[in-house]
């Protein structure tokens, strides 16, 4: 009989596991495979529909209501930033980094801008009884 060893790397869904765990989010099955295609590969920015399809691609049976409830699930609990582009239209990046966006307009698509390459002189006062949490800038851009 061949003994097989169990190691780190031959758990799939440890990291993510751990990752969930790590803010206080119950690991649901549901969970636990869309974080594994959320944040196997280098940081990304999906919408809701776009990681419904890759999960359906991927034989993954989730409703896109449950991703967008995933999605906001992971936001809240700081695994992913949501970025707003328009109303009713947000992208989630799993870099949760201090950085800025281009949005090119022409196709749908953001692209990362380092936090420190923008420099903004001063913030206005916040209004009485708040704090500036943090502020995002996505610059809108166009093919020529």
């Amino acid at each position: 009989m061949i003994e097989i060893q169990k190691t780190e790397n031959s758990r799939p869904y440890t990291e993510i596991l751990n990752k969930i765990k790590s803010v206080s989010l119950r690991p649901t099955r549901q969970r636990l495979a869309l974080g594994k295609l959320l944040f196997d590969d280098a940081d990304r920015h999906v919408t809701a529909e776009s990681l419904h399809e890759e999960a359906i691609a991927a034989g993954i049976k989730v409703s896109l209501a449950t991703v967008y409830n995933t999605l906001n699930r992971f936001a809240a609990a700081g695994l992913l930033t949501e970025v707003v582009v328009a109303p009713g239209r947000s992208y989630y990046d799993t870099n949760i980094t201090n950085h800025h966006h281009f949005f090119c307009e022409d196709n749908g698509t953001l692209e990362d801008i380092p936090g420190d390459a923008i420099k903004l002189a001063s913030l206005p006062e916040p209004p009485l009884g708040t704090k500036v949490k943090r502020f995002d800038v996505v610059v809108r851009v166009e093919k020529d």
